[in-house]
């Protein structure tokens, strides 16, 4: 997810530029509209924001070229939906790139599309399949399989841009090196990640109302 800069050939980095930039422009729209609509949202989107950059901020040494650490991209995607997230993903990765030279600028898109597209989307995706699950098992499995979607575009980048061996032999290296930091890492994650959404409805019900994230207490009451 957080490719090094330089670490992809030119013609895959401007590609998977190309790839991404649709989301991020469909979902820098996204915000605009939720803000526009939902103004008690502005703190919330924030907060999102906020906690995807320290997760994401949490460095561990992983595949040559890559790191491994929480997305933090979930726990937004569950509250805001996925194209949100990818406005919000692309400017947490680009801070990274420039304060903490985690990631980088020529590899900016093809972070931006594993981390902010794919792991909001397929997370997003489970929450809202698991619709007759518990509320607390649906964020944990949402925000765990949107760290997990990730390390697997990630896996299929670098697979795609260093074949050795063929591109499934590379595709098996890239995951099976993953796996070991980033099974735990999904874990832990989607249980902070349901401490978190817990305390947002606690604190904010009202904005996590508007957003639909929960029912209304009276709809919730009568039901």
């Amino acid at each position: 997810m957080h490719i090094a800069e330089g670490f992809l050939p030119p013609v895959h980095a401007a590609a998977w530029t190309v790839v991404a930039a649709p989301f991020v422009i469909h979902g820098t729209r996204s915000a605009a509209r939720i803000v526009r609509d939902n103004p008690g949202a502005r703190l919330l989107l924030g907060a999102a924001g906020a906690f995807t950059f320290v997760m994401s901020a949490i460095k561990l040494p992983s595949v040559t070229g890559s790191s491994s650490h929480p997305t933090g991209t979930g726990v937004g995607a569950i509250i805001f939906r996925p194209p949100v997230m990818a406005m919000l993903g692309t400017i947490v990765l680009l801070f990274q790139a420039l304060l903490l030279a985690h990631g980088g600028l020529t590899t900016l898109g093809a972070n931006v599309f594993s981390m902010a597209v794919v792991g909001p989307w397929a997370g997003y995706g489970v929450f809202r399949l698991l619709a007759v699950a518990p509320f607390a098992v649906r964020v944990f499995t949402g925000v765990a399989l949107a760290n997990l979607a990730t390390y697997v575009t990630t896996a299929t980048q670098l697979a795609i841009a260093y074949p050795e061996g063929g591109f499934v032999e590379a595709w098996a290296r890239f995951l099976s090196v993953f796996a070991v930091t980033q099974i735990p890492l999904a874990i832990v994650e989607g249980l902070v990640g349901v401490l978190l959404v817990s305390a947002l409805i606690a604190w904010a019900r009202p904005e996590m109302e508007d957003l639909d994230v929960v029912p209304a207490e009276k709809e919730a009451t009568h039901a």
